[in-house]
């Protein structure tokens, strides 16, 4: 080791049975804030919030579209009407795209073994609404949405 190198000490991770992480250095111990420690438990209440646990009522719709500018316009237009009367919104959480595929023959006759493929791509979102009230029900149900959008919606 030369004189202007300088070896840099790594902290040490000690774990505590407290619901605290203290860091170990050679001259100061420190403590972690509880921020992440709330943060797990925040994401814990979230999962239990989806299950539809503690009496929780769940307002779960499904849109389903076959082009997905439309239907990312229209899912934020039943965001907005959810947020204005101030509902609790998990999502919008992007579903596999569902891709049908279909072959058919050119010509019946001379040029059978050629043939042509389609395909239809139906695109999908999913946003649950916690708890709604009887304003926020009512505002989605009167709510305009462009042809070409599906909407399924689930109480649970």
């Amino acid at each position: 080791m030369t004189t202007t190198e300088t070896k840099i000490k790594k902290p040490k991770v000690v774990k505590v049975p407290t619901d605290e992480t203290v860091v170990a250095d050679a001259d100061v111990a420190t403590q972690v804030p509880k921020s992440k420690v709330s943060r797990i438990s925040i994401k814990k209440d979230k999962l239990a919030l989806k299950e539809g646990v503690d009496g929780k009522v769940i307002l779960r719709i499904r849109v389903r579209a076959y082009e997905s500018k439309i239907l990312d316009s229209s899912v934020k237009q039943i965001m907005d009407t959810a947020m204005r009367h101030d509902a609790n919104i998990v999502g919008p959480v992007p579903l596999p795209t569902e891709i049908k595929k279909y072959t058919v023959n050119r010509s019946p006759f001379i040029y059978k073994n050629t043939r042509e493929q389609f395909e239809i791509r139906v695109h999908k979102r999913l946003i649950d609404i916690i708890n709604p009230n009887a304003k926020t029900i009512e505002a989605l149900t009167n709510l305009s949405l462009p042809s070409g959008v599906d909407i399924d919606v689930k109480m649970m």
